[in-house]
């Protein structure tokens, strides 16, 4: 956990105008539900102690304690609720949980039925082979081609596909563990998932002398912190708390915890982060 993060996110100017929705249930409850994927390192995960962590993971602690200071609450019990690919929309819009945090690209047609956050990561996805296998995108015609089900990353591949007239074989897993153990086991010619990803698989199973990854993006996948549609005090509570850390520096830190001590934020996600950096 970042304590100088949650600080920062203390010392956010914003006093909600009216509690209504997700802010009055946690006042009266004194619990704040935060969903999150267990699967989707290095945005959200569980770490090897059991505990929730991630980039996306620490962006909702620093949520969590913005919404304590606003509330009142004088002890705020923080409730981390896995969710997958497949029911984390379904587990926001019943109530089961007030913020969903993971690798969630916003779309268009996604924000009819959600709301989202500013911006808080760019990815785009992109394809990994086996050194012995297809050495290209091209070279996957007649190819079983993985990808977690229940994401934009399916329909991405494919239109990707169309759009090069290949045609291969697309099979859903359950996880990128699922995907990954494919590939190594030869029931996977290639895995399709968002770049940050795929990396940090590589280097959390230490597989970079089997396996190869694609330098091209094939999508512009936007992340944001999901909510239910319409909670516009919650909403503003998000993302008075993300643009207090964008400018204060602190996301420096937060993305070198999650990512490595000598990684760096792209270019375009250092203009995003400059961008999103909203005046009090």
């Amino acid at each position: 956990m970042l304590k100088p993060l949650l600080a920062i996110a203390l010392a956010v100017a914003w006093t909600a105008t009216a509690q209504a929705g997700v802010l009055e249930r946690v006042r009266d409850s004194g619990t704040f539900n935060i969903g999150f994927r267990e699967d989707a390192q290095p945005f959200a995960f569980k770490n090897d102690i059991g505990e929730p962590a991630g980039y996306s993971v620490e962006l909702c602690r620093a949520v969590a304690t913005q919404v304590k200071k606003v509330t009142g609450v004088e002890t705020l019990n923080v409730n981390y609720v896995p969710v997958t690919a497949d029911n984390r929309f379904d587990m926001l819009s019943s109530g089961k949980i007030d913020i969903l945090c993971g690798a969630t690209s916003q779309t268009l047609s996604r924000r009819e039925t959600m709301d989202f956050s500013i911006p808080t990561f760019i990815d785009g996805a992109s394809v990994m082979f086996r050194k012995d296998g297809p050495q290209s995108f091209q070279e996957l015609a007649g190819m079983k081609v993985g990808v977690r089900s229940g994401t934009t990353t399916q329909e991405s591949l494919s239109g990707a596909l169309a759009a090069a007239n290949i045609e291969a074989d697309v099979v859903p897993v359950a996880s990128h563990q699922d995907g990954l153990a494919g590939l190594q086991d030869g029931s996977l010619d290639a895995y399709f998932a968002d770049r940050a990803i795929l990396v940090f698989l590589l280097l959390d199973h230490g597989t970079g002398t089997d396996m190869m990854l694609s330098e091209r993006h094939f999508t512009y996948e936007p992340y944001g912190l999901a909510m239910q549609r319409g909670e516009s005090d919650f909403r503003l509570l998000v993302d008075a708390t993300l643009s207090s850390i964008y400018r204060s520096g602190a996301v420096t830190q937060l993305f070198q915890a999650s990512f490595g001590a000598k990684a760096q934020p792209s270019e375009i996600l250092k203009a995003m982060y400059v961008i999103s950096a909203l005046p009090n």
